[in-house]
């Protein structure tokens, strides 16, 4: 079984670029399971920017809808010979959890896809790291599609960091241990 690490934090906290960091240390071959669409300028220009930050030795799978099935295909795909990629970095949870509410998926439905993609994690044999935002830490939302967001993405990061063998809190750069212990790659 593969190492499974859960970044987790608030928004530009430092969660992506220290998850990135740790892929990188795993191996030179990487696959980057983007959940982010481009749906405005705005978010257009973020993809690109994310991408030049990956530089070389980076491939990008774009799935923001069905990141489990992409994982599954990636197994299955794995080539014997090891030229396939050493280490997967998931970004993010939380605009895949918005992908799915946007497609008009209940919680449950939304939580049992979350369920699907831990049962795959915990059998996945390479390097995993996923990213995700902690909602939880402000204010209640004041719309009842903000509550709904931070409740499924809540019990969402709750049964990932179940089945992650490190979890770790990221804020202003920094990383907080909450499961596991702190990879030596991001010290």
């Amino acid at each position: 079984m593969g190492a499974a690490v859960l970044f987790v934090g608030g928004t530009r906290s430092g969660k992506s670029g220290l998850a990135q960091r740790w892929a990188e240390a795993q191996a030179p071959q990487r696959l980057y399971l983007a959940t982010g669409r481009a749906d405005d300028e705005e978010m257009a220009a973020r993809i690109a920017r994310h991408r030049q930050e990956r530089g070389q030795g980076w491939h990008c799978l774009e799935e923001p809808l069905d990141p489990a099935g992409a994982l599954a295909s990636q197994m299955s795909a794995a080539q014997p010979d090891g030229k396939g990629p050493g280490v997967v970095l998931f970004d993010c949870v939380s605009l895949w959890v918005a992908n799915l509410m946007a497609a008009d998926m209940t919680e449950r439905d939304i939580l049992d896809r979350v369920e699907a993609l831990a049962a795959s994690i915990e059998a996945y044999p390479l390097p995993l790291a996923l990213v995700s935002v902690e909602a939880g830490l402000g204010m209640v939302a004041m719309s009842s599609l903000g509550r709904r967001f931070q409740d499924t993405l809540g019990l969402a990061n709750q049964a990932l960091a179940r089945v992650c063998g490190t979890v770790l809190f990221v804020s202003c750069g920094l990383p907080l241990v909450l499961k596991g212990q702190l990879p030596e790659e991001i010290c």
